[in-house]
């Protein structure tokens, strides 16, 4: 089944708002800091039960897997670069990457991570207020550090999916797929761009769409409010043309007739 993607220009997406570069530049030169002292204050829980540092590593790892596809697929789906707030802020700038894949690769650092760094300073600034001393805390505090730096850090490692020629030890962690990877990444941008929202390692990409679990919520959100998922990424036609498709894994025709390069 074939369908026109409509999309809007790049240049109209290009550049976040003067205020949000400085909220963005503030948030970077925080985390440091509060990773910093968290760490410090994490040493003798590290020393006492060091068998759940790898543990703590997964889930955080996991975690932040799962709050990039759903932050993702959030704003991929709904709404528009003209919504209150997150428009120019947050969606504006998944709908540019899809018209422009190579953008994120010529943004600077805090372009590219300050909005990351945000939500990364909150959570080390939840784990340093819930305080570690036994097992189960010093678990938490383990995991929200991990989990902090992960999502710091989560667009940094999307941008190196999209580099040409990454760092050689970025390389080396792609391919042992602890890193996302330009070749698992490309199903993302795959017209109608509606799967593989995980874009920190995308190791929960495959069981998230085994469940139908962004589809469901799709499904429920527009039986709620009537919204069309992506009409302003694609276009009405395409988004229509979507929604009515049965959620399969073979569904590959309408990918490849649907795609465009913006």
């Amino acid at each position: 089944m074939g369908v026109r993607i409509v999309q809007r220009k790049a240049d109209e997406l290009a550049g976040a708002p003067k205020g949000w570069r400085r909220f963005e530049l503030f948030c970077t030169i925080v985390f440091p800091p509060l990773f910093v002292t968290l760490v410090y204050r994490m040493r003798h829980d590290a020393w006492e039960w060091p068998h759940l540092i790898p543990l703590s590593f997964l889930i955080g790892l996991l975690g932040a897997d799962f709050i990039s596809g759903l932050v993702h697929w959030m704003a991929d789906t709904w709404g528009t670069p003209d919504t209150p707030f997150v428009g120019k802020t947050l969606i504006r700038t998944f709908r540019e990457h899809h018209v422009d894949q190579k953008a994120i690769t010529r943004h600077d650092f805090i372009e590219t991570n300050g909005s990351n760094m945000w939500g990364g300073s909150s959570m080390l600034t939840f784990a340093l207020i819930i305080g570690g001393g036994d097992r189960l805390h010093a678990l938490a505090q383990g995991s929200l550090l991990f989990f902090a730096s992960f999502v710091a850090l989560t667009s940094q490692i999307h941008r190196w999916a999209h580099m040409d020629s990454p760092p050689l030890i970025v390389r080396g962690l792609q391919s042992s797929r602890m890193l996302l990877t330009a070749h698992h990444h490309e199903r993302h941008h795959t017209a109608p761009f509606d799967r593989s929202y995980c874009i920190t390692c995308g190791w929960l990409n495959q069981p998230l769409h085994s469940i139908r679990f962004f589809r469901t919520l799709e499904d429920l959100i527009t039986a709620l409010t009537g919204a069309l998922p992506r009409q302003d990424d694609i276009g009405k036609e395409a988004a229509i043309a979507v929604a009515q498709q049965v959620e399969e894994e073979e569904h590959a025709p309408i990918e490849a007739s649907a795609h465009t390069d913006g």
